[in-house]
C-alpha cells in the first residue's frame, strides 16, 4: 500500500481549477464515513475538517458498537434492528479495532429479572443470525462472579448478553486512512468559511489553512454537511435564517482504575434518575463510566465542552448505590464530554433530551446543499451510503453502486486482533522509539507518535495525545506529563517554528487540564 500523500501535496491538489465531484464538510465519523463510500464508488471525492478528525463529538463516545438496549423500552424497533445489522458489518470489516463485549444487567429483584431477561431475548431476536452470543439468564452467584466489586446486597440475579466495544478515535482514523486509499483527499485544519453559489446552487466553498492562513477555491458538484452539532452553522452559510435543526446534548464520562470493577464484563444499570441506562466498561486497562443526558443548546459554538459538576456528582452518585467501592472525585483518572447532535422535532421537551431520537437524517436545501444530521457512530456506514445515494440524484452523478457493506478497513489483518494498528503494526515497529513508553503509567510509544505524524495527518500534540493515542482519555495526569517528550518527537518530524512550539504545548496543558479534575 502507497504512503498517505503529504499536507504539501493534498493542498497542491486542491489549487487545481478541476472540480471535485464530492466535497464533504467535516471529519468526524459522519463525514469520514461518506468519504469512504464516495471514494469506494470512484467519485472524486474532497473532505475538510475545521479541526482535527474525530475532535468533536466523535472522540467522546462511550466506545460502543451497540444495537441499543434501552431503545428497545421505547420502542424504536427499526432503529435497533438497523443498529445491530451495522454492528454485524463492522464487526467483519474491522476486526482489529471492533470486538465483542459481554454485558451484565443485575437485577434486585424477581420482576425485573424477568422483564431484563425477556428484552434481552427480543434483543436477541433482531439480531437474527448477526447476534454475537445468546443472551442467558444467571444466578445471584453468577452475577457476583461476573462482576467482582459489585454489592450483592439484595441482589436477585441478572443477564448476559453481548455487544461491540471499539476505539472511536482510532475508528475515525482508519476511515480517513481508508478513504485515502481508494483515492479520497482528506485535510484536517481547513475549515470551510464560506459556500460558493452559482445561478442559486451551491457549488463550492472557501476554504482557510488555519497553519498558514491560505484561502483556497474549491468547487463540487455535490457538497454534504457532516459537521454534527456545528451542522446549522454552515445550513446558516447557505440560507442565513435557516431554522435551527438540532438540540444539543451533553454526554460526560469518567474514566477510573479498573480496581473499581474488576473483570472482563460491562456492567450495565437500567434504572437511573435521569432517564437513561449507566455503563461501567472495562476500557483499556482503566473502568469507563458514562453517560448523562444535558440540554445544552447554548453551546452549538463550543467546541470543547466540559463536564458540569452536577453531571459528575450523579456519576459517582450512581456508581456508589452498585459498587461495594464507590470511587470518589480524587479517583477519576479522566473526564471528558462530548455533545450529541440531537435532531429536535417541532414539539420536543428541551428539557428532556434523553428522549429524542438517535436516527438521522439527510435534507437537502433549495440551493443543493446537502445535510446529513443526528446518527450514531454504531450507524455511520449506512448514513454515509444513504447521504452519498442523495449526493449522486442531486447533483446527477454518474451512478455506482454503494460497496461498504463488505469493504475491509485500512489495516484489516483478517482475523479478531488486539492490535489497533492492523498490519500497520509492523511499519510501527520498525520505527524509533517503538520500545520506548511516553510514559510508565500509558501503553503508548514514542514510534506510536512518530507513526501518527507520518501516516496519520497528526499536526499537534493535542491530535497525538488525545486521538492518535488515548493518553488524555486514558490518563491525563500521565498524559500531561509526557507533553515536553511528544513536543521533541514533533519538532524533530514537523520542524515547526520556535514560536510554534511554544504556542503548540501552550494549547496542550491547557487542553491537558480540562481532561483534569484534580488538576
Amino acid at each position: 500500500m502507497s504512503a498517505p500523500a503529504s499536507r504539501q501535496d493534498s493542498l497542491a491538489a486542491l489549487r487545481e481549477p478541476r472540480p471535485w465531484d464530492v466535497l464533504i464538510i467535516g471529519g468526524g465519523a459522519s463525514g469520514l464515513g461518506a468519504a469512504v463510500d464516495s471514494a469506494a464508488r470512484g467519485y472524486r471525492t474532497l473532505l475538510v475538517e475545521a479541526h482535527d478528525f474525530a475532535s468533536g463529538t466523535s472522540m467522546c463516545s462511550t466506545k460502543l458498537i451497540h444495537g441499543g438496549v434501552r431503545y428497545l423500552r421505547r420502542g424504536d424497533i427499526g432503529m435497533v434492528r438497523h443498529a445491530l445489522r451495522e454492528r454485524a458489518l463492522l464487526l467483519g470489516n474491522a476486526p482489529h479495532l471492533v470486538h465483542p463485549l459481554a454485558f451484565v444487567i443485575p437485577a434486585w429483584n424477581v420482576v425485573d429479572h424477568l422483564m431484563y431477561t425477556g428484552g434481552l431475548k427480543l434483543y436477541d431476536l433482531l439480531a437474527g443470525r448477526n447476534n454475537l452470543d445468546a443472551s442467558c439468564s444467571l444466578n445471584r452467584q453468577e452475577v457476583i462472579a461476573a462482576l467482582p466489586g459489585l454489592k450483592s446486597t439484595g441482589l436477585s440475579g441478572g443477564v448476559r448478553y453481548w455487544d461491540g466495544q471499539f476505539d472511536d478515535a482510532r475508528l475515525a482514523i482508519t476511515l480517513m486512512r481508508t478513504a485515502a486509499d481508494l483515492g479520497a483527499t482528506c485535510l484536517n485544519y481547513l475549515p470551510a468559511i464560506r459556500l460558493l453559489k452559482t445561478n442559486d446552487r451551491v457549488t463550492g466553498a472557501i476554504l482557510r489553512d488555519t497553519e498558514t492562513g491560505e484561502e483556497l477555491e474549491v468547487t463540487a458538484r455535490a457538497i454534504i454537511n457532516a459537521t454534527g452539532v456545528h451542522a446549522d452553522s454552515i445550513r446558516q452559510f447557505d440560507e442565513v435564517k435557516a431554522p435551527p435543526l438540532l438540540t444539543p446534548s451533553q454526554g460526560i464520562h469518567l474514566v477510573v482504575d479498573a480496581e473499581f470493577l474488576p473483570g472482563q464484563q460491562a456492567l450495565m444499570i437500567p434504572k437511573t434518575e435521569d432517564g437513561r441506562v449507566m455503563f461501567a466498561i472495562p476500557w483499556q486497562g482503566k473502568v469507563l463510566l458514562g453517560t448523562t443526558d444535558t440540554p445544552r443548546p447554548e453551546l452549538t459554538q463550543l467546541n470543547d465542552p466540559q463536564p458540569l459538576e452536577e453531571e459528575i456528582d450523579f456519576l459517582l452518585r450512581t456508581a456508589a448505590a452498585v459498587l461495594t467501592r464507590p470511587p470518589t472525585r480524587a479517583d477519576i483518572r479522566s473526564a471528558f464530554a462530548g455533545l450529541r447532535p440531537l435532531i429536535h422535532p417541532g414539539n420536543a421537551d428541551e428539557k428532556n433530551t434523553a428522549t429524542l431520537s438517535r436516527e438521522h437524517a439527510i435534507m437537502v436545501s433549495t440551493s443543493g446543499l446537502i445535510t446529513l444530521a443526528g446518527g450514531k457512530w454504531t450507524t455511520y456506514r449506512l448514513m454515509a451510503e444513504q447521504v452519498v445515494d442523495r449526493a449522486i440524484d442531486v447533483a446527477s452523478l454518474s451512478r455506482a453502486p454503494c460497496p461498504t457493506q463488505t469493504l475491509k478497513l485500512h489495516g484489516y489483518p483478517g482475523e479478531r486482533s488486539s492490535d489497533a494498528y492492523g498490519t500497520d503494526g509492523l511499519q510501527l515497529a520498525a520505527l524509533p522509539g517503538h520500545d520506548k513508553l511516553l510514559h510508565p503509567d500509558l501503553p503508548y510509544t514514542e514510534a506510536m507518535v512518530r507513526f501518527a505524524i507520518r501516516n496519520e495527518a497528526a499536526r499537534t500534540i493535542e491530535d497525538l495525545l488525545a486521538r492518535r493515542t488515548r493518553a488524555l482519555f486514558h490518563d491525563a495526569a500521565a498524559a500531561e506529563a509526557s507533553i515536553e517528550q511528544v513536543a521533541g518527537i514533533l519538532v524533530e518530524e514537523l520542524h515547526p517554528s520556535p514560536a510554534q512550539v511554544t504556542s503548540i504545548i501552550k494549547t496542550a496543558r491547557e487542553t491537558a487540564r480540562r481532561f483534569r479534575l484534580n488538576a
